[in-house]
């Protein structure tokens, strides 16, 4: 009997990518500073757990760069016109690190566009994916949840930016807990997830 993926996670096999969070959509996309400020948890916390970081920007040349709150200095930064992360050179990017890939945590914009299209892609090529949904949002909450239930389908891991900080961690004794503990000490901000659950369950 072939075992079930149950999504658990390491430091060592696991590598971050932040989806386009441009400023050019920074008045379009619902909750992008509660977004923004989960993902910089999410990168701050892949600096200390030595996690390699890929960041991409949709067309940058119209929607700018990655906005100021996310500091990517310092690290591979790949504009692009696909809608899916997979562009060839963030395909060499991880070919080329000096470690065993087997989970992508992502955050980003938009969910049902670049985040799904990544994820979907990534697990075609058996990688184990892992939406951080207090990190990812749209222009619309629709669009965000319903993409949320498709990628869950299709075998990607939901959890929250505080859920996967701590798995990463595994153990209270990691010599950097204390440096993560930090980054969740005040609870992640309310980007509508709960609210719009609650809504959907009284409309249904």
């Amino acid at each position: 009997m072939a075992s079930r993926k149950i999504g658990k996670i390491f430091a060592d096999k696991s590598v971050l990518f932040l989806c386009d969070m441009q400023d050019g959509f920074r008045k379009t996309i619902k909750y992008f500073p509660q977004i923004l400020e989960v993902s910089n948890r999410m990168l701050g916390a892949a600096k200390a757990l030595d996690i390699p970081v890929v960041v991409t920007e949709q067309y940058p040349k119209g929607l700018g760069p990655t906005a100021k709150e996310l500091d990517v200095t310092g690290l591979p930064v790949f504009p692009k016109t696909k809608f899916s992360m997979l562009i060839p050179e963030v395909e060499d990017y991880l070919k080329n690190l000096n470690k065993e890939v087997d989970s992508v945590i992502i955050c980003g914009i938009e969910t049902q566009a670049c985040v799904q299209q990544t994820a979907l892609g990534l697990l075609e090529k058996g990688k184990d994916v892992h939406v951080i949904v207090d990190a990812c949002s749209s222009r619309s909450m629709p669009d965000r949840m319903f993409a949320y239930q498709r990628m869950k389908d299709a075998g990607a891991f939901l959890t929250t930016s505080e859920g996967m900080l701590l798995n990463l961690c595994q153990d209270a004794k990691h010599p950097k807990f204390k440096q993560i503990q930090k980054l969740i000490w005040d609870e992640a901000p309310d980007s509508g997830l709960l609210t719009h659950m609650i809504t959907g369950a009284t409309e249904l």
